[in-house]
Protein backbone atom coordinates (compact mmCIF):
# COMPACT_ATOMS: atom_id res chain seq x y z
CA UNK A 1 0.00 0.00 0.00
CA UNK A 2 1.17 3.49 -1.01
CA UNK A 3 0.76 6.81 1.12
CA UNK A 4 0.93 9.77 -0.08
CA UNK A 5 2.36 13.19 1.45
CA UNK A 6 -1.20 14.09 2.18
CA UNK A 7 -1.77 10.63 4.14
CA UNK A 8 0.72 9.94 6.67
CA UNK A 9 0.21 13.66 7.64
CA UNK A 10 -3.37 12.87 8.51
CA UNK A 11 -2.51 9.49 9.36
CA UNK A 12 0.23 10.94 12.17
CA UNK A 13 -2.10 13.43 13.39
CA UNK A 14 -4.79 10.68 13.87
CA UNK A 15 -2.96 8.32 15.68
CA UNK A 16 -1.22 11.26 17.87
CA UNK A 17 -4.51 12.56 18.55
CA UNK A 18 -6.06 8.89 19.43
CA UNK A 19 -3.74 9.12 22.24
CA UNK A 20 -4.86 12.21 23.49
CA UNK A 21 -8.49 11.13 23.01
CA UNK A 22 -7.56 8.19 25.78
CA UNK A 23 -6.36 10.36 28.34
CA UNK A 24 -9.16 12.86 28.41
CA UNK A 25 -9.87 13.32 32.41
CA UNK A 26 -13.49 12.76 32.13
CA UNK A 27 -12.62 9.53 30.96
CA UNK A 28 -10.07 8.35 33.46
CA UNK A 29 -12.32 9.59 36.39
CA UNK A 30 -15.60 7.54 35.47
CA UNK A 31 -12.76 4.62 35.09
CA UNK A 32 -11.48 4.80 38.07
CA UNK A 33 -14.21 6.02 40.45
CA UNK A 34 -17.91 4.46 40.72
CA UNK A 35 -20.22 4.77 43.10
CA UNK A 36 -22.61 1.12 43.99
CA UNK A 37 -25.00 1.83 46.55
CA UNK A 38 -23.45 3.13 49.46
CA UNK A 39 -20.43 1.73 48.21
CA UNK A 40 -17.92 4.13 46.11
CA UNK A 41 -15.28 2.23 44.08
CA UNK A 42 -12.20 3.68 43.53
CA UNK A 43 -9.66 1.52 41.69
CA UNK A 44 -9.51 -1.88 44.08
CA UNK A 45 -10.67 0.00 47.08
CA UNK A 46 -14.39 -0.16 48.73
CA UNK A 47 -15.23 2.47 50.56
CA UNK A 48 -18.41 2.65 52.56
CA UNK A 49 -19.93 5.88 52.72
CA UNK A 50 -23.00 4.94 55.24
CA UNK A 51 -19.54 5.23 57.96
CA UNK A 52 -18.36 9.01 56.19
CA UNK A 53 -19.37 11.96 57.30
CA UNK A 54 -18.58 15.01 55.10
CA UNK A 55 -17.28 14.93 51.53
CA UNK A 56 -14.36 17.34 50.83
CA UNK A 57 -13.05 17.65 47.16
CA UNK A 58 -9.63 19.62 46.53
CA UNK A 59 -7.29 20.10 44.13
CA UNK A 60 -5.34 21.37 41.04
CA UNK A 61 -4.30 20.94 37.64
CA UNK A 62 -4.75 20.98 34.14
CA UNK A 63 -7.14 18.03 34.00
CA UNK A 64 -8.89 19.44 37.15
CA UNK A 65 -12.34 20.93 35.43
CA UNK A 66 -13.22 17.39 33.67
CA UNK A 67 -12.04 15.73 36.72
CA UNK A 68 -14.09 17.72 39.37
CA UNK A 69 -17.51 17.23 36.75
CA UNK A 70 -16.87 13.76 36.77
CA UNK A 71 -16.61 13.38 40.34
CA UNK A 72 -20.11 15.36 40.74
CA UNK A 73 -21.56 13.12 37.88
CA UNK A 74 -20.83 9.82 39.87
CA UNK A 75 -21.92 11.07 42.72
CA UNK A 76 -25.20 12.78 41.66
CA UNK A 77 -26.50 15.74 43.56
CA UNK A 78 -28.63 13.38 45.86
CA UNK A 79 -25.55 12.36 47.59
CA UNK A 80 -23.95 15.62 47.19
CA UNK A 81 -26.03 17.27 49.48
CA UNK A 82 -26.53 13.89 51.87
CA UNK A 83 -22.60 14.47 52.40
CA UNK A 84 -22.54 18.54 52.21
CA UNK A 85 -20.02 17.99 49.59
CA UNK A 86 -17.72 21.18 49.42
CA UNK A 87 -14.29 21.86 47.30
CA UNK A 88 -12.05 24.02 45.41
CA UNK A 89 -10.20 23.22 42.19
CA UNK A 90 -7.40 25.48 40.88
CA UNK A 91 -7.37 25.39 37.47
CA UNK A 92 -6.25 27.61 34.40
CA UNK A 93 -8.70 30.57 33.77
CA UNK A 94 -10.04 28.98 30.46
CA UNK A 95 -11.12 26.05 32.30
CA UNK A 96 -13.22 27.55 34.50
CA UNK A 97 -16.75 26.51 34.27
CA UNK A 98 -19.64 25.84 37.10
CA UNK A 99 -20.03 23.20 38.71
CA UNK A 100 -22.87 22.04 41.07
CA UNK A 101 -21.20 21.99 44.40
CA UNK A 102 -17.67 21.98 43.14
CA UNK A 103 -15.76 25.62 42.85
CA UNK A 104 -13.26 25.73 39.64
CA UNK A 105 -11.01 28.64 40.95
CA UNK A 106 -9.18 30.49 37.70
CA UNK A 107 -5.49 30.23 39.30
CA UNK A 108 -3.58 31.75 36.29
CA UNK A 109 -4.28 32.90 32.87
CA UNK A 110 -4.53 30.38 30.15
CA UNK A 111 -0.97 29.71 29.03
CA UNK A 112 0.91 31.00 31.48
CA UNK A 113 2.05 28.05 33.79
CA UNK A 114 3.67 30.20 36.21
CA UNK A 115 3.20 30.58 40.09
CA UNK A 116 0.41 33.55 40.10
CA UNK A 117 -1.24 35.67 43.58
CA UNK A 118 -4.53 34.21 42.35
CA UNK A 119 -3.31 30.66 42.65
CA UNK A 120 -1.70 31.45 45.67
CA UNK A 121 -5.31 32.77 47.23
CA UNK A 122 -7.00 29.32 45.96
CA UNK A 123 -4.31 27.35 47.78
CA UNK A 124 -4.82 29.06 50.87
CA UNK A 125 -8.78 28.34 50.27
CA UNK A 126 -7.65 24.65 49.91
CA UNK A 127 -5.64 24.74 52.99
CA UNK A 128 -8.76 26.12 55.26
CA UNK A 129 -10.79 23.37 53.68
CA UNK A 130 -8.51 20.61 54.51
CA UNK A 131 -8.15 21.82 58.14
CA UNK A 132 -11.78 22.15 58.55
CA UNK A 133 -12.44 18.29 57.97
CA UNK A 134 -13.47 16.35 60.64
CA UNK A 135 -11.81 12.43 61.67
CA UNK A 136 -15.17 10.66 59.85
CA UNK A 137 -14.85 13.32 56.79
CA UNK A 138 -13.66 11.79 53.56
CA UNK A 139 -10.83 14.04 51.05
CA UNK A 140 -11.04 13.82 47.34
CA UNK A 141 -7.75 14.88 46.17
CA UNK A 142 -7.73 15.80 42.28
CA UNK A 143 -4.25 16.23 41.05
CA UNK A 144 -2.62 16.68 37.28
CA UNK A 145 -0.17 18.06 35.44
CA UNK A 146 0.58 21.70 35.85
CA UNK A 147 -0.96 21.30 39.89
CA UNK A 148 2.22 22.56 40.93
CA UNK A 149 2.61 26.07 39.19
CA UNK A 150 -1.45 26.19 40.22
CA UNK A 151 -1.34 25.77 43.28
CA UNK A 152 1.46 27.81 45.24
CA UNK A 153 1.81 28.21 48.60
CA UNK A 154 5.38 29.88 49.96
CA UNK A 155 6.40 29.09 53.00
CA UNK A 156 6.77 32.03 55.26
CA UNK A 157 9.85 34.07 54.70
CA UNK A 158 10.25 33.41 50.67
CA UNK A 159 7.36 35.46 48.59
CA UNK A 160 5.19 34.76 45.41
CA UNK A 161 7.71 36.80 43.67
CA UNK A 162 10.77 34.90 45.17
CA UNK A 163 9.23 31.71 44.09
CA UNK A 164 8.37 33.18 40.14
CA UNK A 165 12.11 34.28 40.01
CA UNK A 166 13.65 29.91 40.90
CA UNK A 167 10.63 29.23 38.36
CA UNK A 168 11.74 31.39 35.68
CA UNK A 169 15.82 30.79 36.03
CA UNK A 170 15.54 27.16 36.36
CA UNK A 171 13.65 26.78 33.14
CA UNK A 172 15.66 29.03 31.50
CA UNK A 173 18.90 27.00 32.49
CA UNK A 174 16.97 23.80 31.22
CA UNK A 175 15.99 22.20 34.34
CA UNK A 176 13.54 19.08 34.21
CA UNK A 177 10.55 18.54 36.16
CA UNK A 178 11.94 16.91 38.67
CA UNK A 179 14.93 19.13 39.42
CA UNK A 180 12.22 21.95 39.34
CA UNK A 181 9.35 20.21 41.79
CA UNK A 182 12.86 19.08 43.77
CA UNK A 183 12.96 22.72 44.66
CA UNK A 184 9.81 23.88 44.49
CA UNK A 185 8.65 21.32 47.24
CA UNK A 186 10.80 22.50 49.83
CA UNK A 187 9.86 25.80 49.78
CA UNK A 188 5.70 25.18 49.69
CA UNK A 189 3.13 24.78 52.80
CA UNK A 190 1.24 22.26 50.17
CA UNK A 191 3.87 20.49 48.30
CA UNK A 192 5.67 17.67 49.25
CA UNK A 193 3.19 16.14 51.41
CA UNK A 194 2.39 19.60 53.23
CA UNK A 195 -1.69 19.12 51.95
CA UNK A 196 -1.92 15.74 53.71
CA UNK A 197 -0.06 16.90 56.86
CA UNK A 198 -2.47 19.99 57.02
CA UNK A 199 -5.79 17.76 56.40
CA UNK A 200 -7.62 16.67 59.23
CA UNK A 201 -9.88 14.26 57.26
CA UNK A 202 -9.73 10.56 58.41
CA UNK A 203 -8.97 9.59 54.65
CA UNK A 204 -7.93 11.01 52.19
CA UNK A 205 -8.30 9.50 48.28
CA UNK A 206 -6.06 11.19 45.34
CA UNK A 207 -6.97 10.48 41.67
CA UNK A 208 -4.05 11.36 39.69
CA UNK A 209 -3.23 12.07 36.29
CA UNK A 210 0.50 11.69 35.90
CA UNK A 211 2.36 14.49 33.70
CA UNK A 212 6.10 12.71 34.70
CA UNK A 213 7.87 10.17 33.12
CA UNK A 214 7.76 6.94 35.47
CA UNK A 215 5.12 7.84 37.53
CA UNK A 216 6.78 9.05 40.58
CA UNK A 217 4.11 10.03 43.34
CA UNK A 218 6.44 12.90 45.38
CA UNK A 219 6.97 14.66 42.09
CA UNK A 220 3.27 14.50 40.38
CA UNK A 221 2.00 17.87 40.91
CA UNK A 222 5.44 18.31 43.52
CA UNK A 223 3.49 15.68 45.83
CA UNK A 224 0.90 17.20 47.75
CA UNK A 225 -0.54 13.69 49.15
CA UNK A 226 2.00 11.78 49.61
CA UNK A 227 5.75 11.70 51.79
CA UNK A 228 8.32 13.55 50.05
CA UNK A 229 11.60 11.73 49.28
CA UNK A 230 13.72 14.63 48.28
CA UNK A 231 15.34 17.08 51.00
CA UNK A 232 16.25 20.46 51.27
CA UNK A 233 19.73 19.50 50.32
CA UNK A 234 18.68 18.02 47.26
CA UNK A 235 17.19 21.53 46.58
CA UNK A 236 20.45 23.06 47.46
CA UNK A 237 22.58 20.55 45.06
CA UNK A 238 19.65 21.28 41.98
CA UNK A 239 20.32 25.03 42.87
CA UNK A 240 24.16 24.83 43.32
CA UNK A 241 23.98 22.66 40.07
CA UNK A 242 22.40 25.57 37.75
CA UNK A 243 24.92 28.35 39.54
CA UNK A 244 21.62 29.79 41.22
CA UNK A 245 23.44 31.34 44.24
CA UNK A 246 24.25 35.27 42.83
CA UNK A 247 21.12 34.96 40.82
CA UNK A 248 18.40 34.25 43.41
CA UNK A 249 17.43 35.70 46.45
CA UNK A 250 19.68 34.47 49.72
CA UNK A 251 16.27 34.41 51.37
CA UNK A 252 15.91 30.96 49.85
CA UNK A 253 19.18 29.56 50.70
CA UNK A 254 18.79 30.43 54.24
CA UNK A 255 15.42 29.15 54.65
CA UNK A 256 16.95 26.08 52.95
CA UNK A 257 20.12 25.64 55.44
CA UNK A 258 18.03 25.96 58.56
CA UNK A 259 15.06 23.47 57.08
CA UNK A 260 17.60 20.56 57.32
CA UNK A 261 17.71 20.33 61.31
CA UNK A 262 13.68 20.90 61.30
CA UNK A 263 11.31 17.88 62.11
CA UNK A 264 8.14 17.50 59.83
CA UNK A 265 5.09 16.69 61.73
CA UNK A 266 3.81 13.19 60.77
CA UNK A 267 0.36 13.05 58.77
CA UNK A 268 -2.68 12.17 60.68
CA UNK A 269 -5.01 10.60 58.01
CA UNK A 270 -5.06 7.22 56.12
CA UNK A 271 -3.95 8.18 52.21
CA UNK A 272 -4.81 6.40 49.40
CA UNK A 273 -2.80 7.60 45.91
CA UNK A 274 -4.18 5.77 42.42
CA UNK A 275 -2.57 7.27 39.20
CA UNK A 276 -5.90 6.63 36.86
CA UNK A 277 -4.15 7.83 33.53
CA UNK A 278 -0.45 8.54 32.45
CA UNK A 279 2.09 8.61 29.62
CA UNK A 280 1.61 4.48 29.18
CA UNK A 281 -2.35 4.91 28.61
CA UNK A 282 -2.00 7.31 25.78
CA UNK A 283 1.23 5.65 23.93
CA UNK A 284 -0.98 2.52 23.92
CA UNK A 285 -4.11 4.10 22.70
CA UNK A 286 -2.02 5.90 20.02
CA UNK A 287 -0.67 2.13 19.35
CA UNK A 288 -4.03 0.81 18.67
CA UNK A 289 -4.83 3.65 16.52
CA UNK A 290 -1.85 2.85 14.48
CA UNK A 291 -2.82 -0.91 14.18
CA UNK A 292 -6.40 0.02 13.07
CA UNK A 293 -4.82 2.33 10.03
CA UNK A 294 -3.01 -0.13 9.18
CA UNK A 295 0.75 0.38 10.19
CA UNK A 296 3.11 -2.42 12.11
CA UNK A 297 4.00 0.01 14.83
CA UNK A 298 7.01 0.07 17.66
CA UNK A 299 6.22 1.81 20.61
CA UNK A 300 8.61 3.29 23.56
CA UNK A 301 7.73 5.30 26.66
CA UNK A 302 10.35 7.16 28.05
CA UNK A 303 10.70 6.52 31.92
CA UNK A 304 13.27 8.96 32.60
CA UNK A 305 14.29 12.41 31.83
CA UNK A 306 15.39 12.74 28.23
CA UNK A 307 17.79 15.31 27.59
CA UNK A 308 17.86 17.91 25.26
CA UNK A 309 14.82 18.27 22.64
CA UNK A 310 17.22 18.39 19.52
CA UNK A 311 18.79 15.31 20.37
CA UNK A 312 15.34 13.23 20.36
CA UNK A 313 14.37 15.29 17.37
CA UNK A 314 17.51 14.21 15.54
CA UNK A 315 17.15 10.48 16.79
CA UNK A 316 13.61 10.47 15.50
CA UNK A 317 15.16 11.69 11.93
CA UNK A 318 17.59 8.84 12.10
CA UNK A 319 14.71 6.46 12.82
CA UNK A 320 12.45 7.46 10.13
CA UNK A 321 15.25 7.09 7.82
CA UNK A 322 15.72 3.22 8.72
CA UNK A 323 12.60 3.02 8.69
CA UNK A 324 11.82 3.73 5.18
CA UNK A 325 14.72 2.02 4.05
CA UNK A 326 14.32 -1.21 5.54
CA UNK A 327 11.52 -4.09 6.99
CA UNK A 328 9.96 -3.91 10.12
CA UNK A 329 7.89 -1.67 11.17
CA UNK A 330 6.51 1.23 9.74
CA UNK A 331 5.27 3.60 12.72
CA UNK A 332 7.38 4.61 15.69
CA UNK A 333 5.26 6.21 18.36
CA UNK A 334 7.08 7.15 21.72
CA UNK A 335 6.34 9.40 24.94
CA UNK A 336 8.38 11.37 26.70
CA UNK A 337 9.24 14.77 28.20
CA UNK A 338 13.14 16.34 26.57
CA UNK A 339 14.29 19.69 27.95
CA UNK A 340 15.25 23.16 26.16
CA UNK A 341 18.14 25.30 27.46
CA UNK A 342 16.60 28.88 26.24
CA UNK A 343 18.90 31.64 24.69
CA UNK A 344 19.02 35.27 26.39
CA UNK A 345 15.86 37.07 25.81
CA UNK A 346 16.91 39.66 24.13
CA UNK A 347 17.67 36.99 21.35
CA UNK A 348 14.69 34.40 22.35
CA UNK A 349 11.62 33.99 19.49
CA UNK A 350 8.40 31.88 20.15
CA UNK A 351 8.57 28.18 20.96
CA UNK A 352 7.81 24.74 22.92
CA UNK A 353 10.03 21.53 23.70
CA UNK A 354 7.64 19.71 21.00
CA UNK A 355 8.41 22.29 18.48
CA UNK A 356 12.38 22.72 18.86
CA UNK A 357 12.38 19.25 18.30
CA UNK A 358 10.45 18.62 15.20
CA UNK A 359 13.02 21.42 13.95
CA UNK A 360 15.40 19.59 14.99
CA UNK A 361 14.17 16.68 12.95
CA UNK A 362 13.41 18.44 9.83
CA UNK A 363 17.54 20.05 10.12
CA UNK A 364 18.83 16.29 9.78
CA UNK A 365 16.03 15.58 7.04
CA UNK A 366 16.52 18.79 4.85
CA UNK A 367 18.85 17.59 2.32
CA UNK A 368 16.94 14.12 1.86
CA UNK A 369 13.51 15.92 1.26
CA UNK A 370 11.57 13.82 3.65
CA UNK A 371 9.57 12.31 0.72
CA UNK A 372 7.91 8.85 2.49
CA UNK A 373 8.18 11.23 6.25
CA UNK A 374 6.16 12.39 8.45
CA UNK A 375 7.22 13.35 11.85
CA UNK A 376 4.64 14.74 14.44
CA UNK A 377 5.06 15.43 18.11
CA UNK A 378 2.79 17.56 20.39
CA UNK A 379 1.88 18.28 24.20
CA UNK A 380 -1.03 16.01 25.35
CA UNK A 381 -2.15 19.72 26.90
CA UNK A 382 -2.08 21.21 23.84
CA UNK A 383 0.13 23.79 25.15
CA UNK A 384 3.96 24.18 23.71
CA UNK A 385 5.63 26.20 25.59
CA UNK A 386 4.34 30.02 25.90
CA UNK A 387 2.93 29.32 22.67
CA UNK A 388 -0.78 28.60 21.62
CA UNK A 389 0.66 25.75 19.72
CA UNK A 390 0.61 21.94 20.87
CA UNK A 391 3.71 21.08 18.67
CA UNK A 392 4.73 20.93 15.00
CA UNK A 393 4.50 18.45 12.29
CA UNK A 394 7.08 17.91 9.31
CA UNK A 395 6.88 15.90 5.80
CA UNK A 396 7.56 16.51 2.11
CA UNK A 397 5.43 19.15 1.50
CA UNK A 398 6.26 21.06 4.59
CA UNK A 399 10.36 20.69 3.80
CA UNK A 400 9.69 21.90 0.11
CA UNK A 401 7.41 24.81 1.47
CA UNK A 402 10.62 25.81 3.88
CA UNK A 403 12.64 25.52 0.59
CA UNK A 404 10.72 27.96 -1.38
CA UNK A 405 10.98 30.46 1.53
CA UNK A 406 14.38 29.61 2.03
CA UNK A 407 14.27 29.13 5.65
CA UNK A 408 17.37 28.13 7.52
CA UNK A 409 16.32 25.37 10.66
CA UNK A 410 19.96 26.41 12.51
CA UNK A 411 19.07 30.13 12.55
CA UNK A 412 15.39 29.50 14.02
CA UNK A 413 16.81 26.28 16.16
CA UNK A 414 19.69 29.14 17.24
CA UNK A 415 17.02 31.19 18.86
CA UNK A 416 14.01 29.10 20.41
CA UNK A 417 12.38 30.41 17.24
CA UNK A 418 10.97 27.04 15.95
CA UNK A 419 6.93 28.77 16.26
CA UNK A 420 7.88 30.89 13.86
CA UNK A 421 9.46 28.82 11.43
CA UNK A 422 6.85 26.56 11.45
CA UNK A 423 4.22 28.80 11.34
CA UNK A 424 5.57 30.03 8.08
CA UNK A 425 5.23 26.65 6.57
CA UNK A 426 1.63 26.13 8.20
CA UNK A 427 3.03 23.12 9.79
CA UNK A 428 1.99 23.88 13.73
CA UNK A 429 -0.29 21.61 15.60
CA UNK A 430 -2.98 23.88 17.38
CA UNK A 431 -5.89 22.28 19.32
CA UNK A 432 -6.21 24.80 22.10
CA UNK A 433 -6.06 23.96 25.39
CA UNK A 434 -7.29 19.09 25.65
CA UNK A 435 -7.73 19.88 29.50
CA UNK A 436 -5.37 17.14 30.43
CA UNK A 437 -1.74 16.45 30.25
CA UNK A 438 0.65 13.45 30.29
CA UNK A 439 3.69 14.76 28.96
CA UNK A 440 4.23 14.69 24.85
CA UNK A 441 3.33 12.00 22.47
CA UNK A 442 5.34 11.85 18.93
CA UNK A 443 3.99 9.45 15.81
CA UNK A 444 6.88 8.66 13.31
CA UNK A 445 5.06 7.22 9.87
CA UNK A 446 6.89 5.98 7.07
CA UNK A 447 5.89 4.70 3.26
CA UNK A 448 8.24 2.46 1.69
Amino acid sequence: MTRTSHQLRRDALQIWQAGVDAVRSETLVREAFRLDGSTLLVGDEELDLTAVGRLIVVGAGKAGAGMAAAVEEVLGSQLMQQKQLTGWVNVPADCVRPLERITLHSARPAGMNEPRPEGAAGAREIIRLVESAGPDDLCLCLISGGGSALMPAPVEGISLDDKLEITRYLSAAGANIEQFNTVRKQLSRIKGGGLMRACRAGRIVSLIISDVLGDPLDVIASGPTTEDSSTPQAALDVLDAFAARNALPSAVFDYLEQKQNAQQPEPTCRVTNLIIGNLATAVDAAGLEAERLGYEQAMVCAERSEGPAEEVGRHLAEMALKMRAGPGPNCLISGGEPVVTLVDESRRGQGGRNQQLVLAALENLADDGAQGIAILSGGTDGEDGPTDAAGALLDADALSRASELHLTPADYLARNDAYNYFRSIDALIKTGPTHTNVCDVRVVVVDR
